[in-house]
């Protein structure tokens, strides 16, 4: 079902240079490869994102949510485990180095994402005392 969906969406953002419809009309959307930390297998994730106000066009924050559910997303480990990835961005597709942000800083732009699109507050209530969702910096390498 996951997989059917985000074809559907990685197919349209390909068509539409980076913009998609539906539940993510408007919002920041990105596609990022990276690979199996177990399989080799290379995947692509569609994801929001939210571009750092001082650097927007070299860093960028992801937040693996996973809809507020009690585990991370399998693309957190794969990111952090390799340390790299490459992201399509609108219509340029290129490499970033991927850090996790932690603390009071993690707090302030997950809160502004939160800010800007509503659903992250209500991920964050789901996940509540369960996990905190992590909050990845994609930098442009």
């Amino acid at each position: 079902m996951a997989d059917n969906w985000n074809t559907q969406i990685i197919e349209e953002f390909r068509a539409n240079e980076g913009r998609v419809g539906g539940p993510f009309e408007g919002a920041p959307m990105l596609l990022v490869h990276h690979r199996g930390r177990r399989t080799g297998r290379e995947s692509v994730t569609p994801t929001m994102y939210l571009p750092d106000e001082q650097n927007p066009g070299d860093l960028i924050y992801i937040f693996a949510s996973k809809a507020g559910a009690p585990t991370d997303p399998d693309w957190y480990y794969n990111l952090t485990a390799a340390g790299q990835a490459t992201v399509e961005r609108g219509t340029e597709t290129y490499p970033v180095t991927v850090a996790e942000v932690s603390g009071a800083e993690r707090d302030r732009i997950y809160a502004e994402q939160a800010r800007r699109y509503p659903g992250f507050a209500e991920y964050e209530e789901k996940a509540r005392g369960i996990r905190t969702i992590p909050v990845l910096a994609l930098r442009r390498a």
